[in-house]
This record gives C-alpha cells, structure tokens and sequence, in this order.
C-alpha cells in the first residue's frame, strides 16, 4: 500500500488550512503533519530547478503514478499558499510608496515562476484562496487581491509577529476593501478641505516671512488630514485626552491646523515681539508645546497637549509617554485606553537615536506601559543632508518597531487617502491590542532642513525631481475633479476663503504689542503648588 495514500483521501481545502496554520504558528500543527510540511519546505528550498523540484514533490507526496495528476494538484495548491505567505512577508518591499524616487530592487521578487507556477496557471481556481477568506477562485484573482492589499501605495510588516490572533486580526482587516481606502464624498470633500489648510498655511508664511526658519511641512502635509480623522475616530471609541510629541518639522502646522493655535499668535512669533509674561522669553514659535480642548464633528469635546521640545531630540519621547502614564493613573487608572500618546518623529531621528530604543522597550512593561502609541514618522528621505543610504544599516528607519513586534505601516505621503485610511487602521489596532503600531509617511521635504538652506548642493538629483514635482493637495484635488466629485471652483474657492482668514488674522496680529503665550497643561498644576 502506498503510504502516502492519506494525500488523496482528504480535500485540499483540508491541506491548504493547515498548511496555512503552520505557515503562521508551526508548533501549533500535530507532529507528523509538521514533518510533513517541513518535508515539502525542504524539497522547494534544495532544488534550484523548480520544474524539477516538482518532481520531486510528487514522487515525494504520493509514489502511484496513477495519482500523479492529483499530486501536482495538490502541490500547485501548496504553491500558492507560498505565494501568498510570500506577499505577506515581504510584499511591503514591491510597494508603490515612493513618491520621488524608484525603489530599491530587492531579489528574488515576487513573480510567480519563482513559486513553481506559471502564466498557464492563471485562470486555474485554487482552493487556496479560502486563505484570503474568499471562495476558491483563478489564480489571476488571488495575485490582483494581493496585489492590491500589499503593493499598492500602503505597505504592510507584521508577520514576524508571534501571537495567531494579532495576525489573523490584521489580515482579515487586510483583506476588506483590499485594503485600499472606501470614503463617501463628504468625507473626501472634509480631507481636501484639511489638506488644503496645510498646503496653504505653508505657502502663506513662505511668502509673508521669506527665508524666515519655519521648518515647513512641504512634503508631507497629508500628515494634517491623518492627524486629524485619528483624533474624530479615536474620539468615537472613547479616547477622552491627547497626548503629542514631535520635533520641529510641522509643528507650526500641527499647532494651527489641528490644535486650533491662533494664527495671530503664530505671526506675532514671526514678527519677534515680546512675550506677554515676564518670566518667559528666549524661546521660539517651533519649540512652544499647547494644551487645548478640542471639539470633534460630533461636537465631542476633548483634550489635546503638545509638548513642548526644544530640539530635533527624541527626548520629548519619555517625555509624553510619561505624562500620558500620570494621566491614565490619576484620571483613568481602570482604562488606560481613554489616553492616547502620538508620537511624531523624523525618519533621520528614530533610526539614529538611542532613546527610541529605549522607550521604545518600556512600552510593555507594566510600571511604564501606557496602551500603546501611535508612532509617525515623517520620513523626509534626508538627514539633514545626508542620503538615507549613507544614514542607517537597516531596511527602513522603522525597523527598530520589529523589536515589540509592533506592526508597521509604509505610506505614500502623496496618496492622502492611504495616509488617511493607514492612520485609522493604526488606531483600531492600538485600541484593540493596547500596543505600539508605526507609520512610516514616505515624502519629502521641500526645502532644506530649515528654510535658510540649500539642498541642492548636496542632493541635487533628488532636489531637481522634487523642484518639479505637485504638492498632496493639487494631486488630490485633481483626483477629486477626475471623479466629479468638486471642481476648479470648489478648489479656488476653498483655498482663498483659507487665505482670506489669514490675512485677516495677520493684520489684526500687526495692531498688538506682545506675543500672547498659551501656557501647557496648566490647569494639571493646580493644587500642586
């Protein structure tokens, strides 16, 4: 009797489940069944000539060469769940997530022919698309599902995670909408609307304080709208207070567009007059932190606090997560989820700073855990003036995120939909699993590293390309227009209702003599002193 006979007594379905919980957890899968599997990994591993390989695998799998047929069936079937591991492992390496630059060529890459299948195979439905949560369909469907899910302008690492539960969780969120992003048009007219604040702010102040040191956003303004439906939805699910850390890049932005800093305040900085308290002077307008309360579109109001940080530092990253803790143990002790800390990093700064790391390895400990950060970088591609390439040994400047485990999420800055859709996705994985989760907002920046330099000294390949290239706004807003859903109109008008209120803001804030300083988190002290 041949004793691989068992193999053409059950349904593929049956191997191709398995096969897949073996995939994500191998000590989870009986004994034999493992040695089995192993087996297989083995014989695809050692043969160079993948037809041969297959062979191999059939006479491996069932020795009757009357049941051939059902033997390649069955190994075609095992084929393709490698082929969907392999986009899961390592599909966030073939993503459309540059906006200015190609990618780099990571090998092998994902063709099928490296997984023993080929274009013959295409319109064959394998059962192993039940992996994916769908009924079996063509191989053709399985590749644009996937496609579509790990390689488009959102690229995903999670499977060096080591709890079933977490991963089955994010792959079947993964595989909504193929996770690409699903607005109404109200929804998409409220993002432009946002976008548009940060891209006009930014070029109102390059034209009324020329050369002056703002560190601009320009690059990555679709921070703006993601900042901003985290804070509405997070609102939604209970999150009561805010907690934010970030270096200078945006702050002038994040403090006007989402903590509603008014912007006479802002241009009275820029004009350099005096503070009005006595004790407080020699500071300036990027390194100034705000507490305020904020009203959601659902008239939820809530509580916001930037910190302040005097430098690129990511010292201001024990700083937030510290106040968060004594917020969560003195307002919230029984649920620390009604807290939430963000913290907004450079992409120079959180893969070339120790402290990260160190933070970053208290998050699960219980004397300092907080529920888990939202960690966003916003990832220029320059340190300074430093190449990326020149600047760190790792993959991506997110890598230190591997070491909680924590997922990360790479977007295309340019695509405010996917920074939108990403930023919710990282939200309802912090509120579920109370952890750490990263996104890596791969833009640009405009200038140099303040406004007084120039980049095109020492990145002058890149600094030509981004010379020429369209602001988030004006490829959103044309998206919209393609789709009908504004027009040029709508666009002119919104733009210059924005500006028209700070112009006005910027005379009435010429007609005071001091700056007026909001102070951080003051009402926190009373009854302290």
């Amino acid at each position: 009797m041949d004793r691989f006979s068992f193999l053409n007594a059950a349904h593929t379905q049956f191997f191709a489940d398995l096969y897949e919980q073996y995939l994500v957890s191998p000590d989870s899968v009986e004994p034999s069944w493992r040695a089995f599997f192993q087996g297989f990994d083995f014989a695809l591993e050692h043969y160079s000539d993948t037809d041969n390989a297959g062979e191999q695998l059939v006479v491996y799998a069932n020795s009757d060469a009357g049941t051939a047929a059902t033997s390649e069936k069955l190994q075609k079937e095992f084929n393709v769940l490698k082929l969907i591991d392999a986009y899961r492992t390592r599909g966030h390496l073939f993503t459309e997530t540059n906006p200015v630059r190609e990618r780099r060529v990571y090998s092998p890459n994902l063709d099928i022919e490296n997984f023993g299948l080929s274009t013959s195979d295409l319109d064959t439905v394998f059962d192993a698309a039940r992996a994916l949560g769908h009924q079996p369909t063509t191989l053709k469907a399985i590749l644009a599902h996937l496609k579509n899910v790990y390689c488009q302008h959102i690229g995903i690492e999670y499977m060096y995670m080591r709890t079933p539960e977490v991963i089955q969780w994010i792959q079947d969120r993964l595989n909504i909408n193929d996770n690409l992003p699903n607005f109404n048009a109200e929804e998409k007219k409220h993002i432009l609307g946002k976008l548009n604040e940060a891209v006009a702010f930014e070029n109102f102040l390059h034209t009324k304080y020329v050369g002056q040191k703002r560190f601009s956003l320009e690059g990555g303004e679709s921070l703006i709208p993601g900042l901003d439906a985290v804070i509405d939805a997070a609102a939604e699910k209970g999150v009561e207070q805010f907690v934010m850390g970030m270096a200078h890049r945006g702050r002038l932005n994040v403090l006007a567009n989402i903590f509603g800093k008014p912007t006479q305040d802002i241009f009275s900085e820029f004009d350099g007059k005096d503070y009005d308290k006595e004790y407080f002077d020699g500071d300036v307008k990027y390194h100034l932190g705000l507490t305020a309360e904020r009203k959601t579109k659902s008239g939820k109001k809530i509580n916001i606090n930037l910190a302040p940080n005097p430098s690129h530092l990511e010292t201001v990253g024990a700083v937030i997560e510290g106040i968060t803790r004594a917020k969560q143990d003195k307002y919230y002790a029984d649920d620390f989820s009604k807290v939430l800390p963000i913290a907004v990093h450079g992409d120079a700064a959180v893969a070339g700073q120790g402290i990260v790391y160190e933070i970053i390895q208290m998050s699960q400990l219980d004397g300092y855990k907080t529920g888990g950060t939202i960690h966003i970088v916003i990832n220029n591609q320059v340190g300074f003036t430093t190449n990326y390439l020149d600047a760190r040994s790792s993959t991506y400047c997110t890598d230190v995120a591997k070491v909680t485990l924590s997922p990360v999420l790479h977007v295309n800055a340019d695509d405010t939909e996917a920074v939108v859709h990403a930023m919710l996705f990282a939200l309802d994985f912090r509120m579920q699993f109370k952890r750490d989760v990263f996104i890596d907002l791969l833009g640009y920046r405009k200038y140099g590293h303040n406004e007084g330099d120039e980049p095109r000294f020492t990145q002058p390949v890149l600094y030509k390309i981004i010379a020429r290239h369209k602001n988030p706004r004006d490829i959103y807003a044309e998206k919209l227009i393609t789709q009908g859903i504004v027009d040029a109109a709508y666009l002119t008008k919104i733009e210059n209702d924005y500006k028209a209120k700070l112009d006005e803001n910027l005379q009435a804030s010429r007609k005071k003599d001091k700056t007026i300083i909001t102070p951080f988190m003051q009402d926190e002290w009373k009854g302290f002193v």
